[in-house]
């Protein structure tokens, strides 16, 4: 008979003294990732290789680190990188709504921004003083005095003559007009009128010939006018370019080994040049009483002179490393801010801002997968840009082509990027499997394990880290003992005693809370009974349901029998998960049998309650039954599994160790000890396999006995493969000390019935029968009955 497992095996317990130290205090912080040695190979291989496409996606469960980890790993490397350049955008003097991308050295965005201002206040003040000076008006004058003379000489000539040929010269707005004169005087028309008309036509001959000498002297005059407008434009150039020669040299000096900002000085001089009216105030009257009453007017025409700094890494060590949380297509592409001007929005390239993979460019972007779903326009941007190694501002209703209204195209950024994308290998498999340019992007995969091995290396590297956390947020140290609790609980939530958890954020939680009770008694180091508090504390916060569940079985509601033995029926077990708790809730499996044909009938299959894996764990029961007991006749067998008092859907495998072993006892009619509780799964061999939440399991049913009252026979089957699974808590273990529960483990359902009848389960001997007296013998020999009742049953109905 197979015997109860020793204490040693139902939990693992580290000996604090193997830590080398009396509390965390004494420990050197963490650096690095721990227990992630695959992940951190693939961190180090995807962000070192320079390829296309090698940007890296980290696959791991919420709560393991990932982006913490991630983040300390990357800020390391990052340090070691050059800093990137600054970026800014300027007017493009040829096509204002497409700015030009200047590219400067790290830090000298700025500067350069400085001194475009500074440049164009200092010419905003000299230039009206040049052009209201002394010597300009004097050089002006000289220019228009001698061509004005000559104007004025010409047009004496022409009244001269007209007065000779007995015509005024009048001038009007819109020219010169003849006017028939006697003695200098204009006629008036009825004198005119009064004229034979033989000395009318005279004067009209003389007229038409003297139109051609006045046409004659105005182009003369007029072709003077522009020669004063050129001189005076070319003196008006020349005076400002030697005005503001120096400070455009001292522009080009500074940046003479920059072509672009070289070309950006040249078609700043040209329009400053161009647009001198600007300068010097000798705008409209019209513009002058608009910049009266709008005072941002003043501004507007020396906006396109500024220098936007989309990028300032001036405050950078090494390459920048942003950690977008929030990646919406505005705050990760930048945008094309707007504002409102008499009523109507506008934007111009001095409200282009940048968005997170301009300031990651040239260095890190990690992205949370699960934020990017969400935004799908950040999605498909974000593989346009890196397929296209480039960064395009654009708004999101151009991009959807909703609107036709012009806008700013802004000169694309060359993109030099790694992104790190971090979601779970959910995330992964959508992408790989839906989206057929992820795995050209995202060829690296940095998998995050759950657990890592229970070495005395990571044992001690556990305990680094709770120090690194007890500095990082505060929080009182540790003495060894607490931290030997903290390894252990890892150890529980690995769910193996071979191994430690990596959901270091459930580690974290435990910790802090434990300060908290700690500090509320004055405690300066935290203790182990602050560590076991804050674990019982959390259980209790979300065990409401299994609490309730447990007061309907000592009431009777749900009904478990924990006393006693009953044909075809056990206690089976199963797991629930709430979410944040899972807890074990016993249920009772009953098996009743008929001779017949049917096999074995399912009925939370029949009732649609039973998932597929809980049905394909049925089905194997008939291969089992086939093998054993009916390899030289047919099993005639009509046999019924139920779960009982179950009302929603029921899958898994775990019980069907428990179905086997009711329908052995309800074919047998030898009945199973209800004291037992029974989990695991069962292949067609008879072996028991390993079952997942081995200990919530056990303390369930733990729970159910202790509260109807212990007897020294109570105790569950496990699977013998789920030993190293064990680690139960200290309630359970003092009750295995005092013999008031017990654990057993078995390999195959032969071991497992005899726990549970009490009786030889029989092998076969050479002539192929069970011996005598054996569980297994009664079986063959009811199926045997069954078989021959349905033959003479067979016979009477020929006849």
């Amino acid at each position: 008979m197979i015997q109860s497992l020793p204490i040693k095996n139902l939990r693992f317990r580290l000996d604090h003294s193997l830590l080398g130290c009396s509390s965390t205090d004494e420990l050197t912080p963490l650096e690095g990732i721990i227990g992630q040695d695959r992940a951190v190979k693939a961190l180090k291989f995807g962000l070192n290789i320079d390829s296309d496409g090698f940007n890296i996606f980290v696959a791991g469960i919420s709560g393991t680190g990932r982006m913490t980890g991630v983040k300390n790993f990357v800020e390391e490397l990052a340090k070691t990188r050059p800093v990137p350049p600054d970026w800014c955008y300027v007017n493009n003097f040829k096509e204002s709504y497409e700015p030009i991308a200047i590219k400067l050295p790290a830090g000298k965005a700025r500067d350069f921004a400085d001194r475009m201002d500074n440049f164009i206040n200092s010419i905003r003040e000299l230039l009206p003083q040049t052009f209201s000076s002394k010597d300009y008006i004097d050089k002006k004058e000289s220019i228009t005095r001698s061509i004005k003379e000559e104007k004025d000489k010409l047009l004496q000539g022409l009244r001269k003559e007209a007065y000779q040929q007995g015509f005024a010269l009048q001038a009007t707005q819109i020219g010169f007009f003849l006017i028939p004169a006697v003695s200098g005087k204009p006629m008036s028309e009825e004198q005119y009128m009064n004229l034979p008309q033989k000395e009318k036509d005279n004067i009209q001959e003389k007229k038409s010939e003297m139109n051609k000498k006045v046409r004659e002297t105005i182009n003369k005059v007029r072709n003077l006018d522009r020669k004063i407008n050129e001189e005076t434009k070319k003196l008006n150039h020349d005076v400002a370019l030697y005005t503001i020669e120096k400070y455009l040299n001292e522009l080009k000096g500074t940046y003479n080994d920059n072509e672009e900002v070289l070309e950006y000085i040249k078609q700043v001089e040209d329009d400053v040049l161009k647009n001198l009216n600007n300068f010097i105030g000798t705008g409209t009257s019209a513009n002058k009483s608009a910049q009266a009453f709008f005072p941002w007017m003043k501004e507007l025409p020396f906006k396109k002179y500024k220098v936007n700094v989309l990028i300032d890494n001036s405050k950078l060590e090494g390459a920048p490393l942003v950690i977008e949380r929030n990646p919406t297509h505005k705050n990760l592409f930048g945008s094309m801010e707007k504002e409102a001007q008499l009523g109507v929005l506008s934007t111009d390239f001095t409200m282009i801002r940048a968005g997170s993979i301009h300031k990651a460019n040239n260095g890190f972007l990690v992205l949370p997968v699960e934020d990017l779903f969400k935004n799908i326009f950040s999605w498909d941007s974000l593989k346009m840009s890196l397929r296209d190694k480039k960064i395009i501002i654009e708004e999101i209703s151009e991009k959807l082509g909703v609107i036709s209204t012009k806008g700013l195209k802004p000169e694309p950024i060359p993109l030099n990027i790694k992104v790190i994308l971090i979601g779970s290998p959910y995330h992964f498999n959508i992408l790989y499997n839906m989206d057929s340019d992820f795995k050209k992007l995202f060829k690296v995969k940095a998998d995050y394990d759950l657990s890592m091995k229970k070495t005395s290396r990571n044992i001690k590297d556990y305990a680094r880290f709770i120090c690194t956390l007890c500095k990082k947020e505060g929080l009182s140290h540790l003495k060894s003992s607490a931290v030997a609790k903290v390894i252990e609980y890892g150890s529980r939530l690995a769910g193996d005693r071979d191994k430690l958890t990596t959901k270091f954020s459930e580690i974290s939680n435990i910790v802090s809370e434990a300060d908290f009770y700690a500090k509320q008694e004055g405690k300066e180091l935290i203790e182990d009974e602050h560590i076991i508090k804050a674990i019982e504390e959390k259980y209790y916060r979300s065990n409401l349901i299994q609490e309730k569940i447990q007061e309907m079985i000592s009431e009777g509601t749900i009904l478990i029998s924990t006393r006693g033995k009953m044909v075809g029926q056990v206690n089976g077990l199963s797991v629930v998960d709430t979410g944040d708790y899972a807890f074990g809730r016993p249920s009772r499996v009953t098996v009743t049998i008929g001779m017949g044909k049917a096999g074995i009938i399912d009925i939370e299959r029949e009732t649609k309650l039973g998932g597929p894996i809980h049905t394909k764990g049925v089905l194997i029961l008939s291969g089992y039954l086939a093998e054993k007991y009916a390899v030289e006749r047919p099993l005639n067998l009509s046999a019924r599994v139920v779960f009982e008092q179950s009302y929603s859907g029921v899958d898994g495998d775990s019980a069907s160790s428990a179905e086997l072993y009711a329908m052995l006892s309800a074919i047998s009619g030898i009945p199973i000890d209800q004291n037992l509780a029974v989990t695991g799964s069962v292949n067609q061999k008879g072996e028991v396999q390993a079952i997942g939440g081995v200990n919530e399991k056990i303390e369930g049913f733990f729970e159910v006995c202790r509260q109807s009252g212990f007897n020294g026979k109570q105790g569950v089957l496990i699977p013998d493969s789920n030993i190293k699974n064990l680690m139960l808590k200290e309630e359970v273990i003092k009750a295995v000390e005092e013999k008031k529960f017990q654990i057993f483990a078995v390999k195959n359902i032969d071991e497992g019935i005899e726990i549970l009848t009490g009786i030889k389960a029989g092998r076969r001997d050479k002539t192929g029968k069970f011996p005598e007296n054996t569980l297994n013998y009664a079986v063959d020999e009811k199926i045997k009955q069954f078989t021959e009742k349905l033959r003479e049953l067979s016979e009477k109905e020929e006849e």
